[in-house]
């Protein structure tokens, strides 16, 4: 018995990396997988059915039942082609996992608009063209779902050179943060996660012949982290951001500490108070491992 025996999965961007690995382990747990991936490049340019073809046939080949979707999450056509293409397959959708991305990595002042417009639409406008259908999907349905949405710790914590990526994951988090309110009342759950692996997207930022990486960040110890959401392993919990490495897990969240109380404060009372107003540096979650 499989831990999501009956289950169908969508997950986007599922040709290779962290997408991969989610869709296999899916499958090996007894998910049908609906295996989306647009097939382009790093930067979100070309195209092909390559990529998911192949992780179908992998799915295939191991016993379990997939099929390949093509079409692209930046666009409402896109979200409701993945649906369709789930729907005419499967009969139905229990879990989606948003993961599909591109990078485009500048400073600031080096990001042209086209920079920032496509990150921001694969990301941010993907997460929601895929999940509105198939969260009104799941609605219609009765519940219950789950749907986990890629964040980062670019857009939770920062990470130099990542304005146009990290905006998008920090809208992201809000966006599950809120949906996970919506969804409660019809038994959807909502799941943030901010992974760290070694994939196509971090290789040259982590050294493309790292094998200590590579080991160590392997985008299947991740996936784990996945399946604990959308299984029944995590009962009723919602609206959390797992941070998962290949050694760590752990929830992030927006916290600080009790603050300065005082009716009409100044600007000097608040320089006077700096250790009540700000945590310590020890607070702070450390992104690295």
């Amino acid at each position: 018995m499989g831990l999501l025996d009956g289950k169908v999965a969508v997950v986007t961007g599922a040709g290779g990396g962290l997408g991969k690995e989610h869709a296999l382990l899916f499958a090996a747990e007894g998910a049908k997988v609906v295996v989306n991936d647009l097939g382009g490049a790093r930067d979100g340019t070309g195209g092909g059915s390559s990529m998911a073809d192949a992780v179908v046939d992998e799915i295939r080949k191991a016993g379990g039942e997939a099929v390949a979707n093509y079409d692209n999450v930046a666009t409402l056509d896109g979200g409701q082609g993945i649906l369709k293409t789930a729907l005419e397959a499967f009969g139905q959708v229990d879990i989606l996992v948003n993961n599909a991305g591109i990078l485009r990595d500048k400073t600031l002042v080096k990001t042209e608009e086209a920079d920032w417009d496509a990150v921001i639409a694969v990301h941010l406008r993907g997460t929601y063209c895929v999940t509105r259908p198939v969260f009104t999907h799941m609605k219609e349905r009765g519940g219950p779902g789950v749907i986990v949405n890629t964040a980062s710790t670019s857009g939770l914590i920062g990470n130099f050179g990542q304005c146009n990526y990290g905006a998008a994951k920090a809208g992201i988090a809000g966006f599950t943060r809120c949906l996970a309110l919506e969804g409660a009342k019809y038994k959807i759950r909502v799941w943030g996660l901010a992974p760290v692996a070694y994939t196509r997207l971090t290789a040259d930022l982590m050294g493309e012949e790292n094998e200590q990486a590579q080991k160590a960040l392997d985008p299947a110890k991740v996936s784990q982290a996945v399946l604990y959401m959308v299984s029944e392993l995590s009962g009723d919990r919602t609206g959390c951001i797992l941070y998962s490495s290949g050694s760590r897990v752990a929830e992030v969240r927006v916290t600080g500490p009790e603050g300065l109380r005082k009716d009409g404060f100044s600007a000097l009372d608040i320089a006077n108070n700096e250790d009540k107003v700000f945590l310590p540096e020890s607070a702070y979650f450390d992104m690295r491992g």
